[in-house]
């Protein structure tokens, strides 16, 4: 960023996907820029109220709690800083300029998005702010790296991650992250705050907690602290990350900080010092570069977004060309979706994202392959449920994800299968997984349990 120049009255700090105080470089350099900071999170109703093009609720009920107690969480931060988080609710672009008129802000700050909805709310905040002499200041809070430092600029970034990782992780430092404020001076002007959402005021109920799920996910900084203190300092689990990430049962066989990274409540670059801190107290192996290396595939989703632009969500995806013999089957789209297929494996995984809102990164590949390969139904239906329902969902690290598996991004191979039946045996050898999430198999045993009609009951 330029040099700002001399200091303004007040700035708004617009949060976005970075709900934390620590590591914040949109928020340290509003408060070296100031001398009033007010802070504004905004419910976009195009967000918590659209529908995807499919119809399917943007955000489901599970994320949307999710970032309601993560908002929650940054403003009682907030409190004990001494200020407070204004709540909007409506379109971010015109609640952001009502507020920037009223308090005669210098600037509104924000951390800059990539994707397509979310740079139109950052272009028509800009054209509203000029026609009042004001102006949109952007910082970075998503990655791990920062594209300045990066050894090629955006549009060269290389299209095959390997060649990506060999041309980074080498060559590139890790900026040290940026450290949580410790006060604010006080507000001189007074507004309305705004109230704290609840869920049904979007028109959603909480559904049940099913005692299955694999992790209470609760929103907020100060929750995904904890989960990155847990899982390093308390359990040791990052030491065998390596071996047990496929894992499918249970809450530690891999970090789980997808949500919390997804929302921004943690920072990749504070994850990554805690794992070189973590090499230099315990140990250093495999598993702890394992850790860092899926953040880099992190990185590498968000660049091909940037790169890509809107290409991430045609049905030509990033080759400007289509998949073949896909269609939009609804009947067999719903057979998936409600885990209704007959093969055990992927129903099972398809249950466990219904009742919970989370699936572990091999029941993504295995049931987004099976919906295209196997179902030859459009994969855009199934990126689009992905969205709607997962508590992690994550722009470019879904839509990215899901070319990858269509044959349509980043693989050099155009055909990636995943053999549902020889995946079920290699990583559930036992049907501990399958029976777990489809009970009424509990009866079979381990070679029968992966080929059966997983709709029909089953008698020993």
């Amino acid at each position: 960023m330029s040099a700002l120049p001399k200091k303004a009255k007040r700035v708004i700090a617009w949060f976005r996907l970075d709900l934390r105080l620590h590591d914040n470089e949109m928020l340290t350099e509003a408060i070296k820029a100031s001398e009033e900071v007010y802070p504004v999170y905004v419910f976009d109703e195009r967000t918590f109220g659209g529908k995807t093009e499919s119809g399917f609720a943007k955000t489901g009920p599970r994320r949307c709690q999710f970032i309601i107690e993560a908002v929650a969480d940054l403003k009682q931060q907030l409190q004990t800083l001494g200020i407070d988080l204004i709540i909007r609710r409506g379109k971010a672009e015109e609640e952001l300029f009502e507020l920037a008129q009223e308090l005669k802000t210098g600037w509104v700050f924000c951390n800059r998005e990539r994707t397509y909805e979310e740079e139109l709310q950052q272009n028509r905040l800009e054209e509203k702010l000029w026609s009042i002499g004001q102006e949109i200041r952007f910082f970075r809070g998503k990655m791990l790296y920062y594209t300045q430092d990066l050894p090629f600029p955006i549009a060269h970034t290389p299209d095959i991650f390997t060649q990506f990782r060999k041309e980074v992780e080498k060559l590139t430092p890790i900026r040290a992250p940026l450290p949580k404020p410790q006060a604010f001076p006080p507000w001189s002007h007074r507004l309305p705050l705004g109230d704290l959402p609840q869920l049904s005021d979007f028109g959603w109920e909480m559904p049940p907690q099913d005692p299955r799920t694999v992790l209470q996910f609760k929103g907020g900084e100060t929750e995904g602290l904890k989960r990155l203190q847990y899982y390093l300092w308390e359990s040791d689990c990052i030491a065998s990350y390596k071996e047990t990430r496929n894992g499918l049962l249970g809450a530690d066989y891999s970090s789980k900080f997808s949500p919390w990274l997804a929302q921004g409540c943690l920072s990749p670059k504070q994850i990554y010092a805690e794992i070189k801190r973590y090499e230099k107290e315990r140990t250093k192996n495999k598993s702890t570069y394992w850790l860092y290396f899926e953040l880099l595939w992190r990185d590498f989703f968000r660049l091909m977004g940037k790169k890509y632009g809107s290409q991430i969500f045609l049905p030509t995806g990033l080759r400007g060309k289509k998949k073949k013999k896909l269609s939009n089957n609804m009947q067999a789209f719903e057979s998936w979706l409600l885990g209704k297929t007959g093969q055990p494996f992927i129903d099972a995984n398809m249950r466990e994202l219904a009742q919970t809102g989370f699936m572990s990164n091999r029941g993504r590949q295995n049931v987004a392959s099976y919906l295209i390969n196997d179902l030859k139904v459009n994969w855009q239906l199934g990126a689009e449920y992905f969205e709607s329902t997962l508590i992690d969902y994550d722009v470019t690290s879904n839509w990215v994800n899901w070319l990858y598996i269509a044959g349509l991004g980043n693989d050099p191979r155009e055909d990636r299968y995943f053999n549902p039946i020889n995946q079920s045996k290699r990583y559930d050898p036992d049907g501990e997984y399958i029976k777990f999430w489809l009970p009424q198999l509990q009866t079979l045993n381990n070679r029968e349990i992966h080929e059966v009609d997983s709709r029909k009951k089953h008698q020993s």
